[in-house]
């Protein structure tokens, strides 16, 4: 799978999501503009020492991303999809291919329009409340990548845990 950030703003969601895609063998692609610098130590505090096992790619805008990733129609079939709280269908209701993109907007403002009208067929939403704006992004990504994660019955994750000091009996 692989998680995509479109102009994130705030550090920490970023460490945060690392966090997330290091834990899942997801890839993280960041598209510039960056709200703050790789380097920031908010970023690595948040991401904490999984940052450097991160697979991390960064580019210098959308048109970029897309070129090399998605223009070539010999990609696996990848798809992209936009995750949105204008969207009319839901991310359960998607069928999400091992290789495909979930896009997330900037806090501040979401993907644009312009792109969400271009790909209206993969625009999928969290379900809330009306009177919410919208969840936390590193929430949002962790909402949607584990049901992506679920339909690809979470191929490749340990799925069954130990006990340090007991047995489960």
């Amino acid at each position: 799978m692989n998680i995509v950030l479109l102009e994130p703003e705030i550090p920490s969601n970023t460490g945060n999501i690392g966090r997330t895609c290091v834990a899942t063998g997801t890839v993280l692609h960041l598209i510039e503009p960056l709200g703050f610098l790789i380097t920031e130590k908010a970023l690595r505090r948040a991401g904490m020492d999984y940052w450097k096992q991160l697979d991390l790619h960064v580019y210098k805008n959308f048109e970029e991303f897309f070129d090399k990733n998605l223009r070539d129609k010999n990609n696996g079939g990848a798809r992209l999809w936009l995750a949105t709280t204008k969207a009319k269908k839901t991310y359960a209701q998607a069928r999400y291919g091992e290789n495909d993109f979930i896009m997330f907007g900037k806090e501040s403002a979401g993907i644009p329009e312009e792109l969400l009208v271009k790909n209206k067929e993969t625009c999928v939403r969290i379900p809330m409340l009306d009177d919410i704006r919208s969840l936390n992004l590193s929430n949002s990504v962790s909402i949607v990548l584990y049901e992506a994660l679920r339909q690809q019955c979470f191929r490749g994750l340990l799925l069954e845990g130990e006990l340090h000091r007991g047995e489960w009996g």
